[in-house]
């Protein structure tokens, strides 16, 4: 029977022949993440389970989503995660990035199944494993037990066809994505991103694609490996692919040629207009990060559109590298002096205002056009604040002008 790589993938770890879409699995897990805002939940969950780690060396944790701590109470809860970090020794724990970035670099290979305490584990699809979030009582499950159980998703294929205008990046083709399927219209789907486009894509694009695969419902998202990720993971882990008769549920064709950068109006990710129908919004705020659009050539694009501008001076421009395996690679390269030179902020690698509890609150009232992946209302502050998500390209040209623009302008 025809398989797609994500049933391929779980029929192995589970040791099954094949599985199909509805089919109950048990699987062996590869990573188990946690940070620090799931962590202390995670740690209950655990210590009421009242077992033993089953594998210290599957275990990856983080203190990234508001790191170092901005208050006491994410002190405490610091302090809690790590107690337990020294009591059970866990040797990989990170302080150095955010999460799915760190394990991009460091852990995931092929063929893996990875599950995290964070609804974003999926953007590790990019290389080619099943990775996908949890809830935190779940991930102590998991931590005491090594295993996970899933019930095999249905298959949806999109299919992206020619090459990208100028002006136009991976986080526009997502965001078109999401206006044209709906953030629930791939529920439960492990949601395939093929074509002409994906094959010339880059690492750093595959994991802002498989980022966001969640924000359409989906249970994971997932790119078959190529050279380009044998390359990116040092030539291991196991490379499955889709048969070439593989049935899929649901499947998309979506010509990348055909348009323009892309905004997410508040407060849905699948509010998504061209940028022209709402340039000249005025923002109070741009930021450009996250797991999303936080990588070496999202910034490299922010110092290019900069380097010969200013920073509004009613404008924040905030920038923070996903990891600082990034941020000195644009030290070297002298991207964070021209974002510096500019206007912009530059905080160490983390989540930063994302979620609302860091380096860059938003006030009642208040714009901010931002890289990350969800804009519902009050993700980063005040409920009364609105967001637009954008590709790092328009977030740097409206942190030029205060006001939303069509970065095409400025390339």
């Amino acid at each position: 029977m025809s398989q797609t790589i994500t049933e391929k993938i779980l029929a192995h770890v589970s040791n099954k022949k094949e599985v199909f879409p509805g089919d109950y699995v048990v699987s062996d897990i590869d990573w188990i993440m946690f940070h620090d805002s799931t962590g202390p939940l995670t740690i209950k969950g655990f210590e009421d389970i009242g077992k033993r780690i089953c594998n210290k060396e599957k275990i990856v944790t983080f203190f990234d989503h508001f790191y170092p701590a901005p208050n006491i109470e994410a002190a405490k809860l610091h302090q809690i995660s790590r107690r337990f970090i020294d009591l059970q020794g866990l040797n990989n724990h990170h302080t150095d990035g955010i999460c799915h970035q760190i394990l991009a670099e460091k852990y995931v290979k092929p063929g893996n199944v990875v599950v995290g305490a964070d609804s974003h584990t999926c953007t590790l699809g990019a290389l080619g494993s099943f990775a996908t979030g949890l809830g935190s009582t779940d991930i102590a499950g998991v931590m005491a037990t090594g295993k996970c159980w899933f019930k095999v998703p249905d298959n949806m294929k999109i299919h992206y066809t020619n090459k990208l205008k100028k002006g136009v990046y991976a986080k526009d083709v997502i965001l078109k994505t999401a206006g044209l399927i709906g953030s629930e219209g791939a529920d439960y789907f492990a949601i395939e991103f093929s074509g002409d486009y994906i094959k010339s894509s880059s690492i750093s694009e595959r994991l802002t694609m498989c980022n966001m695969a969640v924000e359409l419902g989906a249970k994971n998202g997932i790119i078959e490996p190529d050279e380009k990720t044998l390359e990116f993971t040092g030539n291991q882990g196991l490379f499955f692919k889709s048969d070439y008769n593989a049935s899929y549920e649901k499947e998309f064709s979506i010509d990348v040629s055909q348009f323009g950068p892309q905004i997410a109006c508040p407060n849905s990710v699948d509010n998504v207009k061209p940028v022209e129908e709402v340039a000249g919004t005025p923002i109070d705020q741009a930021f450009i990060g996250t797991c999303t659009n936080g990588r070496l050539d999202d910034i490299e694009i922010v110092a290019r559109i900069l380097k010969s501008y200013k920073v509004k001076q009613s404008t924040r421009l905030i920038v923070i590298p996903a990891s600082m395996n990034v941020y000195l690679r644009a030290f070297q390269k002298g991207y964070i002096q021209i974002i510096s030179s500019a206007g912009g902020i530059i905080s160490s690698p983390s989540c930063g205002p994302c979620i609302g509890r860091h380096n860059g609150v938003l006030a009642d009232g208040e714009v901010c056009i931002s890289t990350q992946n969800r804009n519902f209302n009050g993700r980063m502050g005040s409920p009364k604040s609105m967001i637009y998500l954008s590709s790092p390209a328009s977030a740097a040209a409206s942190a030029i002008t205060g006001e939303i623009t069509d970065p095409r302008d400025y390339l």
